[in-house]
């Protein structure tokens, strides 16, 4: 399935007028998405950071870690123009630019977490892909980032990227400081044992799909790093693992931020916060764009429990793991569910 050497976009699958998913597609059944519940939906939390007190913030974001891992946030002081921008021109880049355009930015097959225009995530070949195309940017350290590898069309595709980047890793920081404060901790010390953020900022655009319900657009995970922001659009796809069900993730007004904690959390906190397993289901009408911001420890960096909350009776309940290792794992054997932060575990 390549086309002048390079593995082929499922929007061009999409676009192509193919009834049938392809095989490499097709989930097996245990994984397929299943027909909506008749029962009363349930929604993950949402968190005005501009509400009454901090009190009653830090509250808040501490039930929402406790019960979902998983929790909208608005007031966080991000533009809506900046919200919208960065949809924009994710979306001008993957509908307008010509495919030629595009293969310019194409990230190496061979590597995984690579910058640039990709499709495949895992490093093996016996996975079955997910419905979506992506756009990946290397976004901080400022090192670490070059604009030039990004897409030049459209014309402000840049430096709405670099503003949003900026802005989404200062309201990462003061959302580790709530989730510290909400356990009792001093402000930064999440953030602390995280370290520098090491920040990517991933577009996805999930074309029609002839099949759905064979497919996910992105397998079900738990995000590797500390805390994730997810901006989506108003299509929804996305849907969180509580108490065993999958719920669907509405998009609310153009303000909302999807905030997802991730393993190094989990483990930071010694299990008291879960990292919130999601995935993301395809539709047949309607193509998405959704944009994630995933802030992670250096690779070099040892993540273990912060030691104020281990006690006689509350031992650490992970072992200590050189975040590198930990990403190689991830990609190397996929992340199935939350299996890669399970073999942690030491109970």
């Amino acid at each position: 399935m390549e086309v002048a050497g390079e593995p082929i976009r499922v929007q061009i699958l999409s676009q192509s007028g193919l009834t049938r998913v392809p095989p490499q597609y097709v989930q097996p059944p245990h994984h397929r998405p299943k027909a909506s519940s008749p029962s009363p939906p349930q929604t993950i939390p949402t968190v005005d950071l501009s509400g009454s007190g901090r009190d009653s913030v830090r509250e808040a974001i501490g039930q929402a870690c406790l019960d979902w891992g998983a929790f909208h946030v608005t007031g966080h002081g991000i533009p809506t123009d900046l919200l919208r921008a960065v949809k924009r021109v994710g979306l001008t880049f993957f509908n307008d630019c010509p495919v030629a355009d595009k293969l310019r930015y194409a990230c190496d097959p061979a590597a995984s977490a690579s910058e640039g225009y990709g499709s495949r995530m895992l490093e093996r070949d016996d996975t079955v892909l997910d419905w979506r195309d992506y756009f990946d940017h290397h976004t901080l350290p400022l090192s670490r980032r070059d604009p030039t590898r990004w897409p030049h069309f459209p014309e402000d595709y840049r430096r709405v990227v670099a503003e949003y980047a900026d802005r989404a890793a200062a309201l990462a920081r003061e959302l580790l400081g709530l989730v510290s404060e909400s356990l009792g901790l001093p402000t930064r010390c999440v953030e602390e044992r995280v370290g520098e953020f090491y920040q990517n900022i991933t577009i996805s655009y999930y074309p029609p799909c002839p099949q759905p319900e064979l497919t996910l657009g992105l397998q079900a995970h738990s995000d590797m790093g500390a805390v994730t922001l997810l901006v989506q659009d108003e299509v929804g796809g996305l849907e969180v693992l509580k108490d065993g069900e999958w719920v669907g993730v509405k998009s609310l007004d153009e303000d909302a931020i999807v905030v997802l904690l991730a393993d190094q959390t989990e483990i930071i906190t010694n299990g008291k916060y879960k990292s919130a397993q999601h995935r993301a289901v395809t539709n047949s009408s309607r193509a998405r764009l959704s944009v994630a911001t995933f802030h992670d420890p250096t690779k070099t960096v040892k993540i273990s429990p912060a030691s104020q909350l281990i006690s006689e009776s509350g031992p650490p309940r992970f072992r200590e793991v050189v975040y590198g290792d930990y990403v190689s794992s991830w990609y190397t054997k996929g992340p199935e569910g939350k299996r890669n932060i399970d073999a942690l575990l030491l109970d």
